[in-house]
């Protein structure tokens, strides 16, 4: 995050956190290969993602040793006017405890996010847990417009092609 500001929230064996040092880069990037959204996304892919992004980490701190990464989001915004917020997940053997919503509720809390003029996101299926924070559809969708490429992620030529336009090396077996 360009702006320096981390935050941390705890409740419980949980905490949330906006440090980007503590995300372990494999397991985000496991989590976010397992969605709808992002399957078979490659690791170079998540690492740039990361890198521009205000990043929201859900550790479980119950285990003995290092907290373990159970939920990810990130936000993509100027700071000022605007926020996207992307990449909502949580671990599917932590579900069913409210985790979303209370990442939710840290997201919409960071100080650097206060007085944004629009919120946006995208999801399937996930309707209910946006909408009790005041996310509605989006009125007049015909002012709306998306550029989609389904499958790119698959597309191993244009991910070579990617890699190389930023003077990136080629992922090697396991990006």
């Amino acid at each position: 995050m360009r702006y320096g500001l981390i935050q941390t929230w705890r409740r419980g064996a949980f905490e949330i956190s906006t440090d980007p040092k503590r995300l372990p880069l494999p397991r985000v990037h496991a989590l976010l290969a397992a969605t709808y959204w992002a399957e078979a996304i490659p690791l170079a892919v998540v690492r740039r993602a990361l890198k521009h992004s205000l990043n929201f980490g859900l550790y479980d701190t119950s285990h003995s040793g290092d907290a373990v990464l159970t939920g990810f989001a990130r936000i993509i915004s100027d700071y000022a006017t605007f926020a996207y917020v992307c990449d909502v997940v949580i671990a599917p053997e932590h579900r069913g405890q409210r985790l979303g919503s209370w990442l939710m509720e840290c997201i919409l809390a960071h100080p650097q996010l206060q007085q944004l003029r629009r919120w946006y996101l995208a999801t399937l299926d996930a309707q209910p847990l946006y909408a009790q924070f005041g996310f509605i559809p989006v009125p007049e969708p015909e002012r709306h417009m998306e550029i989609r490429r389904p499958g790119l992620y698959r597309d191993a030529e244009f991910i070579s092609r990617w890699l190389a336009a930023r003077g990136e090396a080629q992922p090697d077996a396991h990006d």
